[in-house]
């Protein structure tokens, strides 16, 4: 498994020393949750810890909200060591610029990677006992008594010996005058008393009556409103543009040239949309405007052969083992580009003046977001405020934002008043960063047994690490993309080979919920099946018998066999598949139980789904991240596919990219076998087992082995 790294006792301390004169910031989350405004003197007791003299407990989230439940699971893990009344817990965003000045005092404020629980965990449990300890100082010494003698439960502080109590509210100004302790002691998880039990959200109320602020609900004094028209080859330019077709328009106020783009600005967002929309733009496509799908796919073929990939593990001798298999077998899978599609479309509203810059943005990434406003107003970054909003949607798109933001800064610079920049959903669309198109060759050998004894794996595909963090290569190498293949390929083949051939394209990539895992799952798990079956053996047998003795996989792909009911027989016209993926220092297998007409329609019945994060803080938002994992992998199974043609993307709205009909959800079931020891992600794992589980089932029902997706573009007739 993967652990994610441990927290230095210097940010920890920095971290909690890091107070503004004893004083809450009134960092609010959008829609007025947890303002700090209403209440008179709130205390600071750390960075993370605010508390009012009514005894509500502020606690700080320095990620973004996207509808992953953070602002609920975040304080949780906070306020199980600070031993506060949760019903009195109210979250509120620490912004962008405050952790700039305040020397990030916050950390990381990046969403993604499934890192928002397992990346922070650690140090928001030691704020949270630091400000107990504080708390319970500050009441020690008003009793003149030991600290060792009292503690803390539900806002209060009792003195043991006394039986004396003072409530938070009452001591916490004291408190944040204090020093943060050195060293804290955190809680033996069996101790937990919070952590691990199913909260309500904190956020729902808000939600269901519309109080939250999305970017694209964002509206400030004297604002005007940009649409955009970006040129339709990826790396093209602007060459002209005939602004008399769009003179004298109602509404209209100016047009603004951008690197890759045109903007309009009106008085309405809709008046701006017509008027893009009805501008002549000539543009000059350099030299991808012949590139197509095929093409791509030609290229990358290319690198499944290629004497160039780069080994990126190996054991034992392939070759040698190849030569001595009692069978061999070979396959070539693919897998397109994907877009992100999130529901709210991109969008940022921003305003430079002449000493600062303010943007309103739904991101992933405030320090990002500040940076490339920072970088568009050509300022010092202390000069940009960044409120960020709710995300409607994230799933890596939104930590993208040097594209947006860059473009809304420009347009509002050039307009000298507040401007809100939204792209419509063709643009969105067309102008991704997309999950990358991959391509992989397997060539397995087994013994008489039926078992492999040498696997081969060649993948294929332009890398996101080198689009975005050229930096970060291993001796050129993106070791990322073969996630999935790599250390956490745990079946156990005594001889192993996986090379990679990076293939780079002019489409953008970027980070897809579960990223390579999505497409690596996909490639990896099917071809476990088709192991199997030219072994003659149950697909979940042939997998328990390749983890030999790992109990930790075991046990969760026995849950998911268990819970489905696997050596039952299904509904009559019904077959199931599986898949066991490891992503993310988490380990989620899944059976997919589905019908196949005769016409070759696909019909998903059931989804049962066992996940292993280590620790769990609240079960019931883990089961939703999971379904919605669910529904993001299987409209990508069933529908997804980005198409390239004359260089252009060829999809531009839900009518040819389709999205998961409600009629059409399976029901899914969770079970969670949190193994302790580790903190795992949750909001990504859930994704890449589901394509492999469907297809396999597929193969089960129709003996047709599904090698590259999505399946509306499959012959699915029965053989």
């Amino acid at each position: 498994m993967t652990h994610m790294p441990h927290i230095s006792r210097r940010f920890f301390i920095t971290s909690a020393a890091a107070v503004g004169g004893g004083m809450a910031l009134g960092f609010r989350l959008p829609g007025g949750i947890g303002s700090a405004e209403a209440a008179a003197n709130p205390a600071e007791v750390n960075a993370w810890v605010v508390i009012q003299p009514d005894d509500t407990v502020i606690i700080r989230v320095a990620r973004s909200e996207m509808g992953q439940g953070i602002t609920t699971s975040l304080p949780m893990l906070v306020a199980e060591e600070l031993e506060c009344d949760w019903s009195k817990v109210r979250p509120e965003f620490a912004s962008p610029e405050e952790n700039l000045r305040r020397k990030r005092a916050w950390g990381e404020m990046s969403t993604g990677g499934s890192r928002s629980v397992r990346g922070s965990q650690e140090y928001l449990r030691k704020a949270g006992a630091a400000a107990r300890e504080m708390l319970i100082a500050a009441a020690a010494a008003q009793w003149n008594v030991p600290a060792a003698e009292c503690q803390a439960a539900r806002s209060v502080i009792t003195h043991k010996p006394s039986a004396r109590t003072l409530r938070f509210g009452e001591v916490a100004e004291a408190a944040a005058k204090l020093a943060p302790p050195a060293e804290v002691k955190l809680k033996d998880p069996k101790d937990w008393t919070l952590l691990g039990t199913s909260q309500k959200r904190l956020d729902t109320t808000d939600k269901v009556t519309g109080k939250p602020i999305f970017g694209i609900d964002v509206r400030v004094p004297n604002m005007l409103y940009a649409a955009i028209v970006q040129c339709p080859v990826f790396g093209g330019t602007p060459k002209s543009f005939d602004e008399s077709k769009i003179r004298g328009l109602k509404g209209v106020r100016q047009i603004v040239p951008l690197p890759n783009a045109v903007a309009v600005v009106a008085d309405s967002w809709w008046q701006a949309k017509q008027a893009v929309e009805a501008l002549p733009v000539t543009w000059d496509e350099g030299q991808n405007g012949k590139v197509s799908s095929a093409s791509i796919a030609e290229f990358l073929r290319s690198g499944l052969a290629a004497p160039e990939a780069a080994v990126v593990r190996k054991n034992g001798d392939v070759d040698a083992a190849l030569a001595k298999a009692a069978t061999r077998i070979e396959a070539e899978y693919g897998a397109p580009f994907l877009a992100h599609a999130t529901m709210e479309p991109q969008n940022c509203t921003a305003h430079v003046m002449p000493d600062k810059v303010e943007v309103w943005v739904p991101t992933q990434s405030g320090e990002a977001a500040l940076a490339a406003a920072a970088a568009a107003a050509e300022v010092a970054p202390e000069k940009v405020v960044v409120h960020k909003t709710m995300l409607g949607g994230g799933f890596g798109r939104r930590g993208a934002v040097q594209d947006y933001v860059h473009q809304a800064v420009l347009v509002a610079k050039a307009a000298g008043q507040p401007v809100k920049l939204l792209w419509t959903r063709e643009e969105d669309i067309r102008h991704d960063f997309y999950r990358p198109v991959a391509m992989a060759k397997f060539t397995a050998g087994l013994d008489a047994s039926g078992m492999p004894i040498a696997w081969r794996v060649r993948i294929t595909g332009p890398s996101i690490i080198a689009n975005l963090f050229p930096q970060r290569l291993t001796n050129g190498v993106d070791q990322s993309f073969a996630n999935g293949f790599t250390e956490e390929m745990a079946y156990e083949v005594p001889n192993y080979e996986v090379g990679y051939a990076m293939r780079a394209t002019h489409v953008p990539v970027s980070f897809w919920r579960s990223v390579n895992h999505s497409q690596n799952g996909f490639f990896r798990e099917c071809f476990v099946d088709e192991m199997a079956h030219a072994a003659g053996q149950d697909p979940y047998q042939y997998r328990r018998k390749l983890l030999g003795k790992d109990p930790q996989r075991l046990a969760v792909l026995d849950a998911a066999a268990q819970k489905a009911g696997w050596d039952t027989p299904a509904p009559p016209g019904v077959t199931r598949g599986i898949a066991l993926v490891e992503a993310y220092g988490s380990l989620c297998a899944q059976v997919v139980e589905a019908s196949v007409g005769d016409k070759g329609e696909v019909r998903v019945h059931r989804v049962t789904a066992a996940l292993d994060t280590g620790h769990v803080v609240n079960p019931e938002i883990l089961q939703a991240q999971t379904e919605s994992a669910i529904v993001y992998g299987l409209t990508a199974a069933l529908y997804g596919l980005i198409t390239i043609e004359n260089g252009r993307v060829q999809q531009g709205n839900f009518d040819d990219y389709e999205m998961l009909r409600i009629a059409d959800m399976p029901a899914v079931e969770t079970v969670l076998v949190p193994s302790g020891g580790f903190w795992g992600g949750g909001g990504e794992p859930g994704v890449p087992p589901l394509a492999p589980a469907l297809c396999n089932a597929i193969f089960a029902a129709t003996g047709k082995r599904i090698r590259s997706l999505p399946l509306k573009d499959q012959d699915l007739k029965r053989v």
